[in-house]
């Protein structure tokens, strides 16, 4: 991150670090037919000074816009407000029917009334509703956990205070419930709105700017964004004139220069123009100002976000924003609550995994009368070496017809991988297929060598051949499961796999930890890349 980084941030006075993370903006069509991968659409551009020159036609869509984002964040407040009125009554319920005797309507219904007026409006306050952070997940549960528990404080506070009856039935009853139901509700309407994104509703209208590499970049990035949050209409180049940019075999096209692109944006009626290279503060201000009135928002996208994203935060010092990236912690009090995390979905999850491996252990053993488990060498933390558990897919001798095999390894890297394994037994087919075989890897992390989510654990070879970066992938304990396994698996590149599992070891917190247990349970539903 340069001088000139900090000093686009500057201009804007509201820079969002990475475009992925940025404001869904509506889409302004309406299509019947599900877009394509990439959703990558071209418009007829319109030259010349008239198409720009007048607010009328500009108007218009910035209603558009602006009427499109109230529609979700409206269907959200409906959905709070019924959940929260559900829960609060519920509470009240219980009060009444574990003590009849001191029950009093009128100071359960107070207690119900200010319990849902400071909920709800702590939801509000928090911004978890705002467009930033509309279906996007991680962010938009965190915050609904954060708001909710201040205004369960307050309350608690309150009963302190002034040893309100009914109010200890709200936090035993209301909380967990109402918390529960706001983030199936949210999830609910996530995938609702994941939906109609497919189909180019809701989506922002995007025009990427910028050098041809950091286009390409930005581009790659919001074409695998999960929550389809964005439609590319064009690109703008700094450096070149060319009819198009191809990325990934989609081809996107070139609308126009730096120069033009706020021009280029009003003809489009684009949502949002993404800044994708370190062009200087004097051009971010001026092109700021040119989209003044338009229906279109700025953003700044760094690579820096890649890796340090939620360490970055901005610090203003007389009106010139600094960026801070807080150093990485590999120790503390998040580290402890992660392994207490880890022991007891360990603890709960060997029960039924006990039950589940009777019959598959018999199984295995029937195919060929060899072992049940298989164990190897890897290596975990700090490059410390344990005995990895699996229940054993493959022949007994497969080591041993491993180098007969190495011309044909189709995985990625250092990574040794055959989609048809000849090597693979057909119980061991199946538990592959759907991650049976990782189960007893929860007695590695209750052992402690492993976390439930982390980094994939690599094989002693590999970690022979890590280079400086890739080896900081030792930094913390590999995991059963990780951004690695539900982005794609064994069909990832090795680049991309890397750079995966790096984000993780860098940004990791508790929330991303509970969002990637719950999209694995998904992927062993529907697997992909699993072999």
């Amino acid at each position: 991150m340069t001088a000139v980084d900090v000093q686009s941030a500057t201009a804007l006075g509201k820079a969002t670090t990475h475009a992925v993370l940025s404001t869904p903006r509506v889409a302004l069509f309406d299509s019947r037919q599900p877009i394509e991968a990439g959703r990558v659409l071209a418009f007829p551009v319109r030259t010349g000074r008239a198409a720009t020159a007048g607010a009328p036609r500009l108007q218009p869509a910035l209603e558009r816009r602006r009427l499109r984002e109230r529609r979700p964040r409206t269907r959200l407040q409906v959905t709070d407000a019924g959940i929260v009125a559900v829960a609060i009554t519920a509470a009240a319920a219980a009060n009444v029917g574990t003590d009849r005797s001191t029950a009093n309507a009128w100071g359960l219904a107070a207690v119900g009334t200010l319990t849902a007026i400071v909920w709800f409006a702590s939801l509000a306050l928090f911004g978890t509703r705002s467009t930033t952070v509309l279906g996007s997940g991680a962010s938009e549960y965190k915050r609904v956990a954060h708001a909710t528990g201040l205004a369960f404080g307050i309350i608690a506070m309150t009963f302190v205070i002034f040893q309100w009856h009914g109010v200890r039935m709200q936090l035993m009853v209301a909380l967990p419930l109402g918390l529960f139901a706001v983030l199936v509700g949210r999830w609910t309407w996530r995938r609702w709105l994941i939906g109609q994104r497919a189909y180019g509703h809701y989506a922002a209208r995007t025009l990427v700017t910028g050098t041809r590499d950091d286009v390409e970049y930005v581009i790659r990035q919001l074409l695998q964004d999960p929550c389809h949050a964005f439609t590319i209409v064009g690109a703008a180049l700094a450096d070149e004139s060319t009819d198009r940019v191809v990325v990934d075999g989609r081809s996107i096209p070139v609308v126009g220069t730096t120069v033009t692109v706020a021009d280029r944006a009003r003809e489009l009626e684009a949502d949002s123009v993404v800044v994708a290279s370190r062009l200087d503060g004097e051009f971010i201000k001026r092109l700021s100002w040119e989209l003044e009135g338009t229906a279109s928002e700025l953003i700044l996208s760094s690579r820096l976000a890649d890796v340090a994203g939620p360490r970055i935060s901005l610090r203003p010092l007389d009106g010139m924003p600094l960026i801070h990236v807080k150093i990485p912690e590999f120790e503390g009090a998040r580290h402890v609550l992660k392994r207490t995390m880890d022991i007891v979905v360990a603890t709960l999850a060997l029960i039924p995994i006990a039950l589940v491996g009777l019959p598959i252990a018999l199984l295995i053993a029937l195919e060929d009368r060899g072992p049940v488990f298989f164990r190897q060498t890897r290596i975990g933390r700090d490059g410390s070496e344990f005995k990895i558990l699996k229940f054993r897919t493959m022949v007994t001798d497969a080591e041993a017809r491993l180098a007969a095999l190495q011309a044909a390894n189709e995985g990625a890297g250092l990574l040794f991988k055959l989609k048809h394994d000849p090597r693979v037994t057909r119980i061991g087919a199946v538990l592959r297929k759907f991650s049976l075989d990782e189960l007893p890897q929860f007695w590695n992390v209750l052992r402690g060598d492993m976390s439930i989510v982390g980094p994939r654990p690599p094989l002693p070879s590999e970690v022979d051949e890590y280079d400086s970066d890739v080896s900081r992938r030792l930094f913390i304990k590999p995991g059963i499961t990780g951004l690695w396994q539900v982005s794609g698996r064994s069909d990832l590149s090795w680049d991309e796999s890397v750079r995966l599992d790096l984000r993780y070891v860098e940004n990791w917190s508790v929330m991303t930890d509970l969002m990637i247990m719950w999209r694995t349970a998904r992927v062993m539903l529907q697997p992909e890349g699993a072999y």
